[in-house]
């Protein structure tokens, strides 16, 4: 019989977030994959939780991911923990649970305390539909192509930002999304917990003046759904009906199939475009 590896969900910043469940499975396991053990032992202190802990982090999460795997298959049950919130969710983990699925090993979550969730209900904005990006790539082109893929996203945006880097990130984002309304969640679960809802702008306005301090977490309003459906059509009034219609068949669309897509597209009926495609004939 393999092991388990339980996925533990821990505080963010409040040490009562923790379930009960959690504590029983970090003490019951065989051992504990801990992002910073140094962190994580005041954690387990304060829970009298004396499981050994071993260190899966960013820089060795390959390697020791089959070390790992290799306890599991000799029966071990093994806790994976992060330094704060629920494993896999922008820390390390991905990888561990991938190899563990394609060697057979049970693996099951155990649901607590994500930044993400968090503010996104807290944050005023709607809650249905969301897009989680976590940290914005450090990367120049790969930033540059998120943002842009962004900029017609019409969920509500969620990401994770660090205080030194925040003037930038709002920077960015208000040359790309404009000035959308914003909530600005700081230092989660902690004392000095902020909810603030804005918009980019002030936002941005305020930073300029104010260092910030703490983990951020911005939500922000997806694109309205009538706006982008306005650009899109005043993109299309740029081309002639016959230069739309002409775009679709170089896709390799039937002329009736094409014909169809223009109408709507241009928010008209076929008739209307049959009947401009006839105007534009000598």
């Amino acid at each position: 019989m393999t092991g388990t590896l339980y996925l533990c969900a821990t505080p963010i910043g409040n040490l009562e977030d923790i379930t009960y469940r959690v504590v029983r499975t970090l003490k019951e396991a065989d051992l504990i994959a801990a992002e910073d053990t140094r962190n994580s032992i005041r954690l387990l202190s304060h829970f009298d939780i004396r499981t050994p802990m071993t260190s899966y982090h960013e820089h060795n999460k390959i390697e020791k991911a089959r070390w790992l795997t290799g306890r599991l298959r000799e029966g071990q049950n093994i806790a994976l923990i992060t330094d704060a919130g629920t494993p896999g969710i922008s820390d390390p983990g991905e990888e561990l649970v991938r190899l563990c699925h394609e060697e057979g090993i049970r693996v099951t979550s155990l649901p607590g305390p994500a930044a993400c969730i968090t503010a996104l209900t807290m944050s005023g904005l709607a809650t249905r539909r969301f897009a989680f990006e976590a940290f914005l790539p450090r990367d120049k082109k790969e930033r540059a192509e998120i943002l842009s893929q962004l900029k017609d996203e019409t969920r509500t945006i969620v990401l994770y930002e660090a205080p030194h880097r925040l003037l930038r990130t709002l920077q960015e984002l208000y040359q790309t999304l404009g000035s959308r309304r914003l909530s600005v969640c700081r230092e989660l679960t902690k004392r000095h917990e902020e909810a603030t809802l804005t918009t980019i702008e002030d936002c941005l306005n305020y930073y300029k003046d104010n260092d910030p301090r703490g983990e951020y977490v911005l939500v922000i309003e997806g694109k309205p759904f009538a706006a982008l459906k306005q650009e899109a059509q005043e993109s299309w009034a740029r081309l002639s009906v016959a230069e739309h219609l002409e775009l679709y068949i170089s896709q390799g669309t039937g002329r009736k199939e094409a014909m169809k897509l223009v109408a709507k597209d241009r928010g008209v009926s076929k008739r209307d475009v049959y009947q401009a495609l006839l105007d534009t004939m000598p």
